[in-house]
């Protein structure tokens, strides 16, 4: 590794962190449909929460649970945000659909057997953006466990020039975070029926963050 990559890798993460935090601090904040997750942990059901990869971001602090394990690429870029996440105590399962997706994947069916959440960001690592790929499907249908989707909008922002167009909240905006209902694998349903189903969800439920902004006059970037 070269010496700026060592340097990154060290320095970085407790600075994004901070940021983080700093953010969601100044951030006028609204959580709709979070009753959607309690009601799955009191039955004593772990879910998989599934979110874009652009709205990555601010979830580790809208994420109301103790635990999670949050699938993230094999890549540098990976590794920077694994160490990030581990400032929030949240555990990265390294892989993706480019890059060690299989083991990544059995191992992510190995931890469905714990008490713990599961995070995939199914448009990742490198997209198309907001079309939902293969993995979330299997492993909610292998597993048994339902999909709860996440959204995160906000009021002012900047968006970078990515294949996400990822999102960098600016403070002192109001933001919106959003949980759908739980979407659960039906005995006899094809795989790509259940695809579409959670895209769907997922899409509905962004614009249900989206029209909350646009109720109180201001439009999400």
């Amino acid at each position: 590794m070269r010496l700026v990559d060592r340097l990154l890798l060290a320095f970085a993460p407790p600075l994004a962190a901070l940021i983080i935090r700093l953010l969601h601090l100044s951030i006028r904040r609204k959580v709709l449909g979070q009753e959607r997750l309690s009601d799955e942990w009191q039955r004593g059901q772990n879910v998989i929460i599934s979110f874009w990869h652009d709205q990555l971001l601010m979830m580790v602090l809208g994420y109301p649970g103790k635990k999670a394990r949050i699938l993230i690429s094999a890549s540098k870029d990976g590794e920077l945000i694994a160490r990030v996440m581990r400032f929030f105590g949240q555990d990265a399962v390294r892989g993706s659909s480019s890059r060690g997706g299989r083991a990544a994947f059995k191992h992510l069916l190995q931890i469905s057997k714990e008490p713990t959440d599961l995070v995939i960001t199914p448009d990742g690592p490198k997209g198309p953006r907001h079309q939902l790929k293969d993995g979330v499907v299997q492993l909610a249908r292998l597993s048994g466990r339902p999909v709860i989707p996440m959204a995160f909008v906000c009021s002012k922002g900047h968006r970078f020039a990515s294949w996400d167009r990822f999102l960098f909240p600016y403070p002192f905006c109001r933001g919106v975070y959003s949980f759908g209902e739980a979407l659960t694998y039906q005995r006899g349903e094809s795989t790509e029926s259940f695809r579409e189903r959670i895209e769907q969800a997922m899409i509905h439920n962004q614009r249900t963050a989206e029209d909350y902004l646009e109720a109180r006059g201001e439009t999400a970037v």
